[in-house]
């Protein structure tokens, strides 16, 4: 039985090669045949001729994460079935970007997807080109299945996307029982934690991809991030368009920074003619970003109030007692009464430990 196995797999392998010299003029070989055979051989259920570890090669390339924006509360709201439905048309429209633009998909991880690009040595930034190509069109999609879906009184589904180019080493993982072709490297983390860091709609380059797009595509300023594991902050950019295409992303977030949830006490006091009442109130920030929070407040606070806030910010060993806020939105909610409060100032030192915070917590830190 083994040898007609055996038979089978050559007889296979031979067919496979001569479709692969029709297309690319010559077949594979070396260590790409080992790794072809290998495969064929697990799925004929022998043991494959060389370890896997040794098919990993290293290699630059290009990735991208996606990951969606609020699907927990989405999956906790509506139907399995509605939230099933959702899911698959958000990623058939994301899988079917990345093959239209010669990318491959790595993996599926829940809510969110990575895949990789790689171009072709003699032509330089190839790989990057494709991969922005792929996340700009994958958000303009986007935008159009929700309106689409709107009109169905569906709820809206948004994206985040982060892209980078480094170094990864790439092969076969596992066992013989079962086994996959992955992406291992520093770069690939790097990936994430950019993409953790967009917001809905956006799509964030790292500095390795932008010296690679030259005036390809357009972006805004460059933003310094920290990132976990990175001793110094590291830069990012956002991608505003492709010109070339007559492509621009629609703007989803009126946000200008990540919001992250957390529980953490605060007092504020009111400001009566620009003067600081000394009585002082208390509260909890339920979510918090660059720009403002959201609060839980035991005292009536009037639309447009002035306000003093003093904060802890645990991570970052900083008591933020310099900042200043207004009233934005009050409301109900039940029993609560909840605040939204937008900063006015607040001094260099407390803004940049309040990025920090935020950013630190963003990566689970």
């Amino acid at each position: 039985m083994p040898a007609v196995r055996q038979s089978h797999i050559r007889d296979a392998l031979r067919r496979i090669q001569d479709i692969v010299e029709d297309a690319t003029g010559a077949p594979l070989t070396g260590e790409a045949e080992i790794r072809l055979t290998n495969l064929l051989s697990r799925f004929a259920g022998e043991k494959a001729r060389m370890p896997a570890v040794k098919n990993f090669s290293q290699r630059e390339v290009t990735i991208l994460v996606a990951d969606l924006r609020g699907f927990t509360s989405l999956s906790g709201t509506y139907s399995a079935g509605v939230v099933l439905e959702l899911l698959n048309q958000c990623f058939v429209t994301m899988s079917t970007n990345i093959v239209r633009h010669h990318g491959t998909i790595d993996k599926f991880a829940g809510d969110s997807m990575m895949a990789i690009f790689i171009g072709r040595s003699e032509v330089r930034g190839e790989d990057v080109r494709c991969a922005l190509m792929c996340a700009v069109e994958m958000q303009i999609e986007m935008d159009a299945l929700n309106r689409h879906n709107k009109h169905l009184n569906l709820p809206a589904l948004h994206i985040g996307i982060g892209v980078n180019t480094g170094s990864v080493m790439a092969g076969l993982v596992g066992s013989e029982l079962y086994s996959a072709y992955t992406l291992i490297g520093e770069d690939v983390n790097l990936t994430s934690r950019i993409e953790a860091f967009s917001l809905r709609g956006q799509v964030l380059i790292s500095q390795s991809t932008y010296e690679l797009c030259g005036d390809f595509a357009t972006t805004g300023e460059p933003m310094e991030v920290y990132v976990k594991g990175k001793a110094e902050r590291m830069r990012v950019r956002e991608v505003l368009g492709i010109p070339s295409l007559g492509k621009s992303l629609p703007r989803q977030e009126v946000r200008r920074s990540p919001r992250i949830t957390v529980k953490l006490p605060f007092s504020l006091q009111r400001l009566q003619e620009k003067i600081v009442v000394p009585e002082r109130a208390s509260g909890t920030i339920l979510d918090i970003g660059y720009h403002g929070v959201l609060a839980e407040v035991r005292s009536e606070l009037p639309l447009f109030s002035e306000l003093k806030l003093e904060v802890e910010l645990p991570l970052v060993a900083h008591q933020a007692s310099d900042i200043y806020a207004r009233v934005v939105k009050v409301l109900e909610k039940g029993g609560r009464r909840l605040c939204g409060l937008e900063f006015t100032s607040l001094s260099v030192e407390s803004n940049a430990k309040l990025q920090l915070f935020v950013q630190m917590l963003l990566q689970g830190a």
